[in-house]
Parts: structure tokens; sequence; C-alpha cells
């Protein structure tokens, strides 16, 4: 059947199922059926070159194919993810975002454990002893444990 489908249509068939892929990721985006749609294309374009060669069947098409989309794929995944940025890096980071704030001490630093509130939320803190009421400033973060510093 896939034969038949390709002696058909000739070298078009790879064109038609790069743009095919090409209009699936319009209607299902996720930044990845677009480079199988170029490296369908880019078949499609080695197949309007090497039609008449008696090498060129099917089979081999497939193969070249999927090393195409092998290759589109990981240089499309190098060149969106260098580009992709955002605005607010430690946005899911909240105890990194934290880093540079000061505070007061709630509850008093003793044998290298206290807490401190920051905005609506307790945090344990790690560091030297302090009593109660001190300022001290947040120089690190390590998971939901504060490390401060006397401010």
């Amino acid at each position: 059947m896939i034969a038949r489908i390709v002696l058909e249509l000739g070298p078009w068939s790879w064109w038609v199922l790069g743009l095919v892929l090409l209009a699936a990721e319009l209607v299902l985006p996720g930044v990845f059926l677009v480079w199988i749609g170029f490296a369908a294309l880019a078949t499609g374009s080695l197949s309007l070159l090497l039609w008449d060669a008696a090498f060129w069947v099917w089979e081999i098409q497939v193969v070249v194919f999927a090393l195409h989309s092998v290759f589109a794929v990981l240089i499309g995944r190098r060149f969106v993810s260098s580009s992709v940025g955002s605005d607010e890096p430690l946005l899911n980071k909240r105890g990194e975002s934290l880093v540079g704030r000061t505070a007061v001490l709630e509850q008093p630093i003793a044998e290298g454990r206290g807490r401190v509130r920051l905005d609506d939320t307790t945090w344990s803190v790690e560091g030297p002893d302090l009593p109660i009421g001190t300022r001290v400033r947040i120089v690190a973060s390590s998971g939901r444990h504060l490390t401060v510093e006397r401010a």
C-alpha cells in the first residue's frame, strides 16, 4: 500500500506529508511536528533529484526520512532551547527568589536553627545563634530551609 501511494504521487508524496505535518503543528502546537515536517520536505527535495535512480526505492526513502527527522529534531531542540528565556527565571523557585531579602527573626536561632516570617509564610532558617527580633539577610536557599546572616 505504501509503495503504491509513493509510486502514484511520486516525489510529491513527501511534500504532501511535510505540508500535512506543518499544518498539524498549527492544530496541535508543541514545536515538534514542525521539525518532522521539515524533514519530510527535505526528503521530498532529495526525491525530486533522485526519483529516476534505481536505488531510490520507497524503503530507502523512509530510511532517509527517518534520518532527516532525527537530525531536524536534534537541531530544532538546540535552536529552540537556546532562544527560550523567561522574564522571571525564579518564578517556580520560591526559596531562591528570597535570597537577598531581609527579615526579622520570629524565633531565635538556637543551635543553628530558627524561624522568620516573610510575607505570609514562616520559613526555617539556619545560621549563627541570634536573639528574637534580630534583622537577618537571606544568603542562600536549600529546599525549604534558608541560610541567614545578621543584616
